[in-house]
């Protein structure tokens, strides 16, 4: 049986103990020098697509491919903490905060909820279960993961529009040597987490 079957360790241990609606919660964006925080929350209602794996082992055509079944087998909730928020709170709060907005989005409350690492957000009172490397042993934490990151990605793509140069289009933000070539031609922007480090060091410059 595959770990990111239906009948996944993860989600029938919660079913065991009584739940019904199980939650799979994940994030993306923490590392990136420029862009939100992406939380998605998404409860399987239907099989999962073949193929579903943690986001970090897909390709890009591979996750487009499976966001029209993840969202025809998922309740699907979004929540995003924007740049002014991560330098105002820091990257953790903000992260913790972009997920409390996606379970508020669900249709659905969650009675257990599954949580990709090993950091519970201050604000989960309800039944949880915090799985470290969780996108790949939770079919709900998977689809949570690649649904984030569909949709950080192609946010990311829209900004590139408005700012070329620095290729958000191909690096979501991060900080590679593209990316550090268009900070140094044509500067930070109002998209850049001026709290991070890399970013403040050239705002002191």
């Amino acid at each position: 049986m595959s770990i990111l079957s239906p009948q996944s360790i993860n989600e029938q241990a919660a079913r065991d103990r009584g739940a019904r609606v199980v939650v799979g919660l994940d994030e993306v964006g923490r590392g990136p020098w420029a862009g939100p925080v992406v939380a998605c929350a998404a409860r399987l209602i239907g099989p999962p697509p073949e193929g579903l794996d943690d986001s970090k082992k897909l390709t890009a055509r591979r996750r487009e491919a499976l966001a029209p079944q993840l969202e025809a087998c998922c309740e699907i909730g979004y929540g995003e903490a924007s740049v002014a928020e991560i330098d105002t709170l820091n990257i953790r709060a903000a992260t913790h905060l972009a997920m409390a907005r996606a379970v508020a989005a669900l249709r659905t409350p969650p009675d257990h909820l599954l949580i990709d690492g090993n950091d519970r957000p201050g604000w989960v009172d309800c039944p949880h279960t915090l799985i470290i490397g969780g996108d790949g042993l939770s079919p709900s934490i998977a689809a949570a993961s690649v649904l984030a990151k569909i949709r950080r990605d192609r946010g990311m793509a829209a900004l590139a529009q408005q700012h070329p140069g620095y290729g958000w289009e191909r690096n979501a933000g991060y900080g590679t040597r593209q990316h550090q070539d268009g900070l140094a031609r044509h500067g930070v922007t109002q998209h850049h987490r001026r709290s991070f480090a890399p970013i403040r060091k050239m705002l002191c410059q």
